[in-house]
């Protein structure tokens, strides 16, 4: 206790020492300076200059030992975050910086959650003025999030957070919306709190992005977050909202993660080369190299597919309606690049999810002329919006538009061009929008001098000829087109459909397979339902025949699309997929051959999930390989071939082809004019390898690099620059003397040189 004596109550950094050493015998000192804190706290409230840097010590010191008396403690927290919500304009700088550091001090010791902290952190992002004290709260509530999904999903803190960040945008959608043009752009915001609120948006939009981006929330939850975003009146958060779900990669230069700081490999060996040699120098460089190897490691290896935004987006035909709404209301408003930014999002989610939103046309009818600014873009928003389920009198006169546009003689190749592949690319998805005359016509630009447009024309005379040779001319519809037609193979009309689906092609594999597991289980095999099965398939032999034919594309399409995303989701029956891995069953092999019209009950008693997809992709696989070592002949070997090539484009992830670009629309060009970015790119490669400012000439093919002479150099001179030298006018000046001498020792140096 001969410590206790010698210690001064002001030197707050001994008593946190010996607080944390022994709590119990220095509660009364504690106790003292808690009472000393509280004073002082009222005092700063009502004046926050007076004795601040007092106060700042007192609150990292009660922080520091907060832990150890819990119970006296327990409103210190909601003190700090009082101060910082009600009084956050009229404190110093450094006393806002120590009051935050210190909240995450707390939150670091357990003695506050994470709920606790956020709550306090969200409503000073809109607010600090400060770059190193908002980048500091930002960093702290990324990483809080992300700690706690780490192992598991923290679902309680995820809701809590997205309520918060919900409310952030939800908080400004009354007002009024003020656009990128025009006079209420000029007047700026009507009044502080619509600038407030579009700052908040603006916050709770960037971090739900880097929390998807950085895959710790990747369900619907955010993607309606930053869908209401989508809607608010301030513009910035609109097009961020928008580049969101356009997938644009502008926004990750924004993060200021850590782990996506690269390290200097070469510098770190370059540096244990000069500095003196030690073995924990040796240990430290090790340690960075091996974090090094591990984040290229990372950085290389591909992240988990997961489901795209738009997929993930609630009752997307009332979004995609909202999104008409903004555009057409506030057409006057919006700039142009900003109407491109909504078209595209709008005709990505109408052919994402096969929707109508028949308005869309007529007004997109206006933009579609050859002089229109961005017309391109506006084309691909066009041609994306448009799919098989769009009506075709919707389209015919968005086409007819296109080609009395841009196809006629009177505009250049590349705007024909652009114009027969706009109209390919909208017949591609709706071959019904086209008149037959109207083809007639443009087929015929396949005879064109210029080979853009003759490229253009042959690939939609190519597509008429796979989806109706018939509107075509015979002369036009080649062979195999003609060879289909003579059989009676003939399109079906737009609203038409092939016959019903009764079955999915190979879920009788997957049934015998899981009836083989369960058997194997309970040693007890089910005959009950096999002769319910058996009576099942005899009811439905009539259909299976009807549809046998049709069967196999049907089931085709259903797959592709139901197991998109087997990859992505958790599934349950996980155990079925490694228990499958073996060896296919022979008894059910026999069954499906002995019984080729069985149909599988299995669809209308189990929700089918991703990962029962994937295993009946596998069993179809090993049965059609069997089938081809069976001799099953070239209809097995095809049939094997089209499901490889299905499995190898679902592992592959979604392709790049879902959505189609500019270059789709403007087609293959003999050389582009280079933008700025480009013709710099080409001044710097040309520079590489040569001295900076320096010419190579008279340098290559020398034993001693030198520069050309004088002599050199004068005959590059301009003509009159030499005629006002001193040699050209000494020469007009020489007398008959003078040239005689010259020319005398002209020969005599000639005839040297010649022997």
């Amino acid at each position: 206790m001969g410590g206790r004596g010698v210690l001064l109550t002001s030197n707050l950094p001994q008593l946190q020492n010996l607080i944390k050493r022994d709590p119990a015998a220095y509660k009364e000192e504690f106790l003292q300076q808690w009472n000393h804190y509280d004073s002082i706290r009222q005092i700063f409230q009502i004046n926050p200059d007076e004795q601040a840097q007092h106060f700042r010590e007192l609150v990292s010191f009660i922080s520091q030992v907060a832990q150890c008396y819990p119970k006296e403690t327990k409103d210190f927290p909601s003190h700090l975050s009082t101060l910082l919500l009600e009084n956050y304009g009229t404190l110093m700088p450094d006393t806002r910086k120590t009051l935050v550091q210190n909240l995450v001090m707390l939150r670091n010791k357990d003695v506050i959650t994470s709920i606790e902290l956020l709550k306090s952190l969200f409503p000073l992002l809109p607010r600090t003025t400060s770059s190193t004290l908002r980048a500091f709260i930002r960093k702290t509530i990324l990483s809080d999030i992300r700690t706690a999904n780490l192992r598991t999903k923290n679902h309680k803190l995820n809701r809590a957070v997205q309520a918060m960040l919900f409310t952030m945008v939800e908080r400004g959608m009354d007002a009024e919306v003020v656009g990128d043009k025009g006079k209420l752009r000029a007047a700026g915001p009507t009044s502080d709190k619509t600038a407030n609120n579009g700052e908040d948006a603006m916050w709770a939009v960037i971090l739900t992005k880097e929390l998807w981006r950085k895959r710790i929330w990747t369900d619907a939850k955010p993607v309606s977050i930053i869908a209401l975003g989508c809607f608010h009146p301030v513009m910035k958060v609109q097009s961020a909202s928008i580049h969101f779900f356009l997938g644009s990669d502008d926004e990750k230069e924004d993060s200021d993660d850590e782990e996506d700081e690269g390290l200097d490999v070469r510098a770190l060996h370059h540096r244990r080369e000069i500095n003196k040699k030690t073995r924990g120098g040796d240990k430290k460089l090790q340690k960075q190299l091996n974090v090094a190897k591990k984040k290229k490691h990372n950085k290389i290896a591909p992240t988990t597919p997961n489901f795209p935004a738009l997929q993930l987006l609630n009752d997307p035909q009332t979004f995609a309606e909202k999104l008409y709404d903004n555009l057409s209301r506030y057409d006057k408003r919006f700039s142009l690049e900003h109407k491109i930014l909504i078209m595209q999002l709008l005709s990505r989610v109408m052919g994402a999810h096969k929707l109508c939103v028949l308005s869309f046309y007529p007004y997109i009818v206006k933009y579609l002329t050859y002089h229109q600014l961005r017309v391109p873009s506006i084309l691909v928003a066009l041609a994306q919006s448009v799919h098989e389920l769009t009506p075709p009198d919707a389209l015919t006169p968005i086409v007819q538009k296109l080609a009395g546009e841009f196809v006629h003689p009177g505009v250049g190749s590349e705007v024909i061009a652009a114009g027969i592949n706009a109209i390919r690319e909208v017949c591609r998805r709706q071959p019904w929008a086209m008149e037959e005359d109207l083809l007639g016509d443009l087929v015929e630009y396949r005879k064109s001098r210029d080979k853009t447009v003759t490229a253009a024309a042959r690939g939609l005379l190519q597509l008429y000829r796979e989806v109706n040779p018939g509107m075509l001319k015979r002369r036009e519809r080649g062979k195999d087109a003609s060879i289909g037609m003579s059989k009676g193979t003939q399109p079906l009309p737009f609203g038409h459909s092939a016959d019903a689906a009764v079955d999915i092609e190979g879920l009788m594999l997957l049934e015998d397979h899981l009836k083989k597991l369960r058997e194997e289980e309970t040693g007890v095999a089910d005959d009950v339902d096999g002769e319910d099965e058996d009576e099942d398939a005899a009811a439905w032999e009539g259909w299976d025949v009807e549809t046998d034919s049709d069967s196999e594309s049907e089931s085709e399409g259903w797959i592709d699309i139901d197991s998109g995303g087997d990859d992505n989701l958790e599934v349950s029956d996980s155990e079925d997929e490694q228990q499958s891995a073996p060896k296919p069953s022979g008894e059910k092999t026999l069954e499906t051959d002995a019984n080729p019209n069985r149909i599988s009950t299995l669809a209308t008693t189990k929700i089918l999930t991703p990962a029962d997809f994937a295993l009946l992709n596998d069993l179809r696989m090993q049965a059609a390989t069997k089938a081809v070592e069976s001799g099953g002949g070239f209809k097995a070997k095809r049939k094997l071939a089209t499901l490889e090539a299905n499995k190898k484009t679902m592992q592959s992830g979604p392709s790049d082809n879902t959505f189609i670009s500019e270059n789709d629309i403007l087609g293959p060009r003999k050389k582009a004019k280079a933008d700025y970015a480009e013709r710099i790119a080409s001044i710097e490669k040309g520079r590489e390898g040569r001295e900076k400012y320096g010419s190579l000439k008279g340098k290559k093919k020398k034993d001693m690099p030198s520069s050309s002479t004088n002599r050199e150099k004068a005959r590059n001179k301009p003509i009159m620059m030499i005629l006002s030298s001193g040699a050209v006018r000494g020469k007009k000046k020489a007398s008959l003397r003078e040239k005689q001498q010259k020319l005398r020792a002209h020969i005599d140096r000639a005839k040297k040189a010649y022997h």
